[in-house]
């Protein structure tokens, strides 16, 4: 499994990451093959300020619906436009294609609390 080093993670399994001032967040490869085939994506916190640890949407796969929890406290900028026709991009893309929504932090530092890949790793028993 794919975790990327510039990533951080949650005990939940999601992901978070900035890359030229966009701040994405997905659920990790771990994560999206423990549920197994994704069929919807939920997310109705569109404009608003999630905090850290609460829930911002959920997920659906055949077999089970699972919570989303925000790694930070966050303004909920928009949700993957992709996911609505194709929510099997999480599976098949988790850190690309198959992001979950798009962000604005609102206390950066709060990163510093989060695993880093090789904690991640450890975390789920991969290392």
């Amino acid at each position: 499994m794919n975790y990327p080093e510039n990533f951080k993670y949650t005990k939940d399994h999601e992901w978070i990451s900035t890359e030229n001032g966009v701040t994405h967040i997905g659920i990790t490869d771990f994560a999206q093959s423990e549920l197994g085939e994704i069929v919807y994506v939920d997310v109705n916190t569109v404009g608003d300020t999630v905090e850290a640890g609460e829930v911002f949407g959920s997920i659906e796969a055949v077999k089970t619906v699972s919570d989303l929890f925000m790694p930070a406290t966050a303004m909920v900028k928009d949700v993957n436009p992709a996911l609505e026709e194709h929510p099997e991009l999480v599976n098949e893309d988790p850190y690309g294609a198959g992001w979950l929504i798009d962000v604005e932090l609102t206390d950066p530092t709060q990163l510093d609390k989060l695993m880093s890949a090789a904690e991640y790793r450890k975390w789920i028993g991969k290392e």
